[in-house]
């Protein structure tokens, strides 16, 4: 392995966890209604569990109004009560072939809990980007150890490195900083 391989691994790796990071966001709940919220809501079919998005359509009615509407006719009180059961406090209304989920208000003190799991996760994120950089240094070490790099080539490589880090470490900042913005805001 070479010091470009290590470097194309890591940086594949760190865009992964960004990109991971980008996922977990769109999960955590703000004032504002968004289908991705429902995207963990598993509903019973035939005797399995099925994520939501296959046995409903979901989509926004307006900003505080997201709609389920079932495939089969026979699914509604199932998906009603699975939302309903799930941990994120949403309370739907059947309205026949339509499900209704409106977003409650956020509380002052919910806000800052949000913000505060918001913070969390981009922490976790910025440590697994540093676990990466670590990993990667650790390799290049071991090519100059082996004679297979030499030291200067070695400098070169983690000071690349670190600019990788940086650059993803700085994302997750603006990014944490967009989703508290977005909270605050609703």
């Amino acid at each position: 392995m070479t010091i470009a391989d290590i470097k194309s691994h890591m940086q594949g790796k760190m865009d992964q966890s960004l990109t991971a990071f980008k996922h977990n966001l769109t999960k955590i709940r703000t004032g504002r209604a968004n289908p991705a919220l429902l995207d963990t809501i598993h509903v019973e079919y035939y005797g399995s569990h099925v994520p939501l998005s296959q046995v409903a359509n979901v989509s926004l009615l307006d900003a505080r109004t997201i709609s389920v509407q079932p495939w089969e006719k026979g699914m509604g009180a199932k998906i009603e009560k699975a939302i309903r059961e799930s941990d994120l406090g949403l309370n739907p209304s059947n309205m026949g072939d339509l499900i209704r989920v409106p977003m409650p208000p956020m509380s002052e003190e919910r806000r800052k809990e949000m913000t505060k799991v918001v913070r969390a996760e981009g922490e976790q994120s910025k440590i697994a980007i540093r676990n990466l950089r670590r990993d990667a240094n650790e390799a290049i070490k071991k090519l100059v150890k082996d004679k297979e790099a030499t030291e200067d080539e070695q400098k070169r490589a983690e000071a690349e490195i670190q600019k990788l880090t940086d650059r993803h470490v700085s994302d997750i900042d603006a990014l944490v900083a967009g989703k508290e913005k977005e909270i605050m805001e609703v």
